[in-house]
């Protein structure tokens, strides 16, 4: 596996749009979670828009924190497989269910251990910033999360229930 993880460039332009029209179709007949959520805030055919709004620099009165987002890329392939989202820091509700890192893999790439992998570089990422302790959450029935947290040092700490669904707290020590 030959991966890593890039900001989103005019570059990648094509590799963006391929990624998220496939993944946008299966949310939409198998009703799949949207995460990292912070791909989905803006339409990405507005793509100079979107590139600007990828990256939040300060707090915002929505609730965002600082954060970077980022994409995995199968450098063999020239695709994307997958994106990540870095929170800098955590708020009350990134401590509660959100976590320091949001990640998807896209629909055709799952279940191929590029989770885990991009999950390993995100943690990386994470040491530059100086976070030492990672909070990663992920819903109780998404069995391939959980692995993959598992597989990067995760330890469940609790699960919270939240507007009907159990969410999976797990910490991994850098």
């Amino acid at each position: 596996m030959n991966i890593e993880l890039v900001e989103l460039t005019r570059e990648y332009k094509e590799q963006l749009f391929e990624m998220l029209t496939e993944w946008k179709n299966d949310i939409i007949v198998n009703h799949t979670n949207r995460s990292p959520w912070k791909i989905w805030a803006h339409d990405f055919h507005e793509f100079d828009h979107y590139i600007q709004s990828l990256n939040t620099k300060e707090d915002t009165d929505n609730g965002w924190v600082p954060d970077t987002t980022l994409f995995c890329l199968d450098k063999d392939r020239n695709i994307f497989v997958g994106a990540v989202n870095i929170r800098h820091y955590l708020n009350a509700e990134l401590l509660k269910t959100g976590g320091h890192i949001g990640d998807g893999i896209r629909p055709s790439e799952r279940r191929k251990g590029y989770a885990t992998a991009m999950i390993a570089l995100a943690l990386d990422e994470c040491r530059k910033l100086g976070i030492d302790k990672v909070l990663m959450c992920c819903s109780k029935d998404n069995i391939g999360s959980a692995k993959s947290i598992i597989n990067n040092g995760g330890v469940l700490e609790n699960e919270v229930e939240e507007d009907g669904h159990i969410e999976q707290r797990y910490w991994i020590q850098l």
